[in-house]
């Protein structure tokens, strides 16, 4: 195995971890933003306030994402796996 291969197998990895949590992460950050701006608006300081609706947006963006996320990590270690045999050159 070069290095070169071995350098396209971690890139790859980045890139599947990478595209996974890119969706959960983008609800975080949108919820987060949203509730700041409700903060600034309502004068509200209070950080349950702030914490509880991100908990809760990043739970129902898990539960609607998990199947693709699955599809997604399963088409990935399929593709890891089934070239096995050429990694090992």
């Amino acid at each position: 195995m070069t290095p070169d291969s071995v350098a396209e197998i971690i890139r790859q990895m980045f890139l599947a971890a990478f595209w996974i949590s890119a969706p959960i992460l983008l609800v975080g950050f949108v919820a987060g933003i949203v509730m700041s701006l409700v903060q600034i608006l309502t004068s509200i300081q209070d950080s349950a306030f702030s914490a509880i609706p991100r908990l809760i947006a990043f739970l129902v963006a898990l539960l609607l994402l998990m199947p693709w996320m699955m599809s997604r990590t399963i088409s990935y270690a399929t593709a890891i796996f089934g070239d096995l045999g050429r990694y090992a050159r």
